[in-house]
C-alpha cells in the first residue's frame, strides 16, 4: 500500500471518521490472554490508535500508559475511556521517540505494529524489551508474511510481517510462554476483516 511510505499521514486519514476503524472491543488475542495481567500491575501499550485495546486492560484493573502518533487516534482513545469509566494516560507521541528507557513496565503490548520496515523495526523492538522489567511479560500480536496474499488488513508489505523464526531469535533469551502461527477469521471493525494470517508471541523477560 503506497500510503505506508507516510504511516502518520495514513493512520491519520484512517481514523477521520465518526465510528472506530476496528471496532470499541478489544483484540481477540489480548482479550484471551488478559489473565496474565494482575490488577495493579503496569502496561504500556504501543500504538494504541483508538484506544480498544488499552481500555480494555484499563477495565481489568490494570495500570495503562498508551500513545499513538495519530493525536485524533487519541482523542478517539480518550472519548472511549471516559465512555468506560477508566483512566488511561495517554500519550501523542511517535514510536521512533518514544523513551523506552526512562521507565519498565510489567507488560508492554504491540498489537499489529506493521507500519514498521525491517530497519525501523530492530532498534524499536530492543526499546520495547528495554521498557519491561524482569520478569515482566511482552505480548505481541502480527501479520505473518502470508497475510499479503489474504489482503485483510496490514500493510500489504511482506518485509513488513513477523515470522515464527525471527520472534524466536529475538526473543531468545526470554521465556517463551506461548508463541503460535495459524490462520483466523478476524472481525475487527471494518479494519481487519477476514481470514488473516496470524502470529501470536507472550515472552516473559528473565
Amino acid at each position: 500500500m503506497s500510503g505506508f511510505t507516510d504511516p502518520r499521514a495514513t493512520w491519520t486519514a484512517r481514523f477521520d471518521r465518526e465510528d472506530y476503524l476496528f471496532g470499541e472491543a478489544p483484540n481477540a488475542f489480548v482479550a484471551r490472554e488478559t489473565h496474565r495481567f494482575a490488577p495493579g500491575s503496569t502496561a504500556l501499550v504501543v500504538a494504541d490508535g483508538e484506544g480498544r485495546n488499552s481500555v480494555h486492560l484499563a477495565r481489568a484493573g490494570v495500570r495503562v500508559t498508551a500513545f499513538d502518533f495519530a493525536a485524533n487516534g487519541v482523542a478517539k482513545a480518550h472519548r472511549l475511556a471516559a465512555r468506560h469509566g477508566v483512566d488511561v494516560d495517554y500519550r501523542v507521541a511517535d514510536i521512533h521517540g518514544w523513551p523506552w528507557h526512562e521507565r519498565t513496565y510489567d507488560a508492554v503490548v504491540a498489537i499489529f505494529i506493521q507500519f514498521l520496515t525491517p530497519e525501523e523495526r530492530e532498534p524499536v523492538f530492543a526499546g520495547m524489551r528495554t521498557a519491561v522489567r524482569p520478569g515482566g511479560l511482552f505480548v505481541l500480536e502480527g501479520y505473518r508474511p502470508e497475510q499479503v496474499d489474504y489482503g485483510t488488513g496490514g500493510p500489504g508489505r511482506r518485509e513488513h510481517m513477523y515470522t515464527e523464526a525471527w520472534l524466536r531469535a529475538g526473543f531468545a533469551d526470554w521465556d517463551l510462554l506461548h508463541l503460535a502461527a495459524y490462520d483466523a477469521d478476524l472481525a475487527e471493525g471494518t479494519g481487519h476483516a477476514g481470514r488473516s494470517a496470524l502470529i501470536d508471541l507472550v515472552a516473559r523477560r528473565r
